[in-house]
């Protein structure tokens, strides 16, 4: 079997981004890793699902992207390769085992129940499950112009205020206008002296966890994405270093490699919560019982997936450095899947649906662009 891959955290993640940004900011004791052009002006493009090696497969539909991908190299996201978990990298510039946003869906210890970061509980507050500085608060505190470019339903919502919290929300109202979005855009870029604009385009995903990586739906949208950074490029002075990124990749899961957790009834004995996505599901398990837990789902699994118990996989660099007050978010048993499958729940009938699916640490899921424009 062969290992995963792992995250490169320490100076080619995706958290890297923002402190290089602000290493150029005037941000002290900022270092750029990434070896970003100087400038006073960024803009950061971060489209949701857009993997190296989908970009790289279907370079013909994105020719703008690929000429700027030309003698690069990609950076990772953090593991769970999931948007709630790389956004909130981003903006804080932590890996994930500090800044405690453990997946898509994790145990909070604050309540004891799963939180589910995309439909945050009332009663739960940002500050609470995620209270790290972010890089735009920091920034804004030098005089920089901070802003968000995002959908308007975002605007406030605990994942925002978590991963993102700081900078003025600029609402998006319509997302298929991609003109006005670009307008946005530039105009929040030329407020100050200095400034740094992160804009989420969301289009990618949606087509590949609907419709599956590589559909007509999928290229549709990723020949649009590719429209959307050459306009942004063609209107922002030059002056403006345009960033393009992406949170993860993608792969096709098909019906055939989807395990019914509920189905095998060994394998949820002495499991009290499952929590994550169907690449990557965490397991809670009372004390004690969590050796037993990994054996059972190794049994089950084999070559399958790589299961691990929590301490085991921080020590494999799974989720980088430890916080102990938030490690215990992350599942007493991981299961990440190695090939093309996926662990489903029957609690979770909405996952069903998906075609294309993330988590795990394949360099599919893991490896992203960093595109310099």
């Amino acid at each position: 079997m062969t290992d995963p891959a792992l995250p490169a955290y320490g100076g080619g993640t995706i958290a890297d981004l923002l402190p290089a940004v602000g290493a150029h900011l005037g941000q002290p004791g900022a270092v750029d890793t990434l070896g970003l052009p100087s400038a006073q002006r960024y803009v950061v493009l971060l489209v949701d699902g857009l993997g190296w090696e989908q970009r790289e497969h279907w370079q013909a539909v994105a020719p703008h992207l690929a000429e700027l991908a030309a003698g690069r190299e990609p950076i990772t996201c953090g593991a769970p390769s999931t948007t709630s978990t790389s956004i909130t990298s981003l903006g804080t510039g932590l890996a994930p085992g500090e800044h405690g946003i453990a997946g898509y869906s994790f145990r909070y210890p604050g309540t004891g129940q799963v939180l589910n970061t995309l439909a945050w509980p009332a009663g739960v507050h940002a500050l609470d499950v995620q209270p790290q500085p972010t890089w735009f608060e920091r920034l804004a505190r030098l005089g920089v112009h901070t802003a968000t470019v995002a959908p308007q339903r975002f605007a406030g919502s605990g994942l925002t205020l978590s991963a993102l919290r700081g900078p003025h929300f600029v609402p998006v109202v319509d997302e298929s206008d991609h003109d006005g979005v670009v307008e946005l855009v530039a105009d929040a870029a030329a407020t100050g002296e200095r400034s740094l604009v992160y804009a989420y385009e969301r289009g990618l995903d949606h087509a590949g966890h609907g419709h599956g990586v590589g559909s007509p739906e999928w290229l549709v949208q990723l020949g649009r994405c590719d429209a959307l950074a050459a306009s942004l490029r063609r209107a922002l002075p030059a002056d403006v270093v345009l960033v393009v990124t992406g949170d993860h990749g993608m792969v096709n899961v098909p019906p055939r490699e989807r395990l019914v957790a509920e189905d095998d009834p060994r394998l949820m004995q002495d499991v009290t919560a499952l929590a994550g996505e169907g690449r990557l599901r965490q397991l809670y398990a009372p004390a004690g019982r969590a050796e037993a837990v990994r054996e059972r789902w190794r049994e089950r699994l084999g070559e399958r997936a790589w299961v691990l118990l929590r301490d085991e996989a921080f020590a494999a660099g799974w989720f980088g450095p430890r916080n102990a007050r938030v490690a215990d978010r992350f599942g007493d048993v991981i299961v990440a899947m190695a090939g093309n499958g996926a662990v489903m729940s029957r609690t979770l009938p909405g996952e069903f649906s998906l075609v294309g699916m993330h988590g795990s640490l394949t360099l599919a899921e893991l490896a992203v662009p960093l595109l310099v424009a």
